[in-house]
C-alpha cells in the first residue's frame, strides 16, 4: 500500500462521529492537498475492507457527492443517524459539522 494511501485511511478513521470533512480536507491532511480525487478513489476501493466511516466525507460544496439515488440515501440516513442535518440536495453546514482538526 503506497504511504499516502496508508494516510488518507489513517484520516478517514478518526473523523468524529457527528462531523464530516471533505475529499479535499482528507487528501491536505494525508499530505496532498491537490489529491481530492485520489481520497474518492481509496474510499470507493477500501471502506469495506478497512471499515472507514465513508459516509462522513462529503464534496466542498457541502454536499453528498452520490447522484444514484441509492447511495445518496445511504449516505443520507448514516449522517442523519448520527445526529447531522442534511438539507435539501443533500447539504450539510458545513460551519455546524465540519471537522476541523489541529493541523500538525
Amino acid at each position: 500500500m503506497q504511504p499516502f494511501t496508508e494516510r488518507v485511511i489513517e484520516v478517514i478513521k478518526i473523523i468524529p462521529e457527528g462531523k464530516v470533512t471533505t475529499y479535499g480536507q482528507v487528501a491536505a491532511l494525508a499530505g496532498s492537498p491537490r489529491a481530492a480525487r485520489q481520497v474518492v478513489r481509496i474510499l470507493h476501493t477500501m471502506s469495506k475492507k478497512h471499515r472507514l466511516p465513508w459516509h462522513r466525507v462529503i464534496n466542498a460544496k457541502g454536499k453528498i457527492a452520490f447522484t444514484e439515488e441509492e447511495s445518496f440515501h445511504e449516505q443520507l440516513w448514516a449522517l442523519e443517524s448520527e445526529g447531522v442535518e442534511v438539507g435539501l440536495n443533500g447539504v450539510i453546514d458545513l460551519e455546524k459539522y465540519q471537522w476541523r482538526p489541529a493541523m500538525k
